[in-house]
């Protein structure tokens, strides 16, 4: 067997041992092969190589592009068996299942909040740091969250993805959409405590 072929194998029978010889310097994090320490070492640094060819997102692993497609062509392949959401990624299908649990492992050190997944522990461990990791390559602004940073390079993309069925309108968020939404329906979920007058926006 040649050198190459011993080493791949190698490295492909780690996958298979409970062995992590890769380390990172600069958090506890403990990898089983090179290139995941690799990718790993991204997050700390903020680099993001690769990008999406239909809008301004950007990734520092190698493959996300691939998978952030999905959003694109609005596909949700991953299903709820429980209830009827559906997803784009089967890790976000896996977060959403706990949901049904009610299983809150991940406990903020600093509040009582507690939460189901360890994202959602490290999101808001930043509401009292006041950390803003995500950071948009076209203006100054910064974000705490990846999702808030999605949003803002819409704005630089004109990007408007959330269209309404009724008229030609279309907006960069969906929060946007609901509300003109209301506009249709008539809906007034807004109400005056001292007159009860009704209102279809806050």
């Amino acid at each position: 067997m040649s050198g190459k072929l011993r080493s791949r194998l190698k490295r492909h029978l780690r996958t298979h041992g409970s062995e992590k010889p890769f380390k990172c310097d600069l958090c506890q994090a403990n990898f089983k092969l090179s290139g995941t320490l690799k990718n790993h070492l991204r997050t700390h640094s903020g680099e993001k190589p690769f990008k999406c060819d239909l809008c301004l997102a950007r990734f520092s692993r190698s493959g996300s592009e691939e998978t952030h497609l999905i959003i694109h062509s609005g596909e949700k392949p991953f299903k709820c068996d429980l209830c009827p959401a559906s997803f784009t990624q089967s890790g976000k299908l896996k977060r959403h299942l706990r949901t049904h649990s009610g299983e809150k492992t991940f406990k903020c050190d600093l509040c009582q909040a507690n939460f189901s997944h360890s994202r959602s522990l490290k999101r808001h461990i930043r509401t009292h740091s006041g950390e803003k990791p995500f950071k948009c390559d076209l203006c100054l602004a910064r974000f705490s969250q990846s999702g808030h940073l999605r949003r803002h390079l819409r704005i630089h993309s004109g990007q408007t993805t959330f269209k309404c069925e009724l008229c030609p309108a279309s907006f960069i968020e969906s929060r946007c959409l609901k509300r003109h939404i209301r506009t249709h329906s008539g809906e007034k979920t807004f109400k005056c405590e001292r007159s009860q007058e009704s209102f279809s926006h806050s």
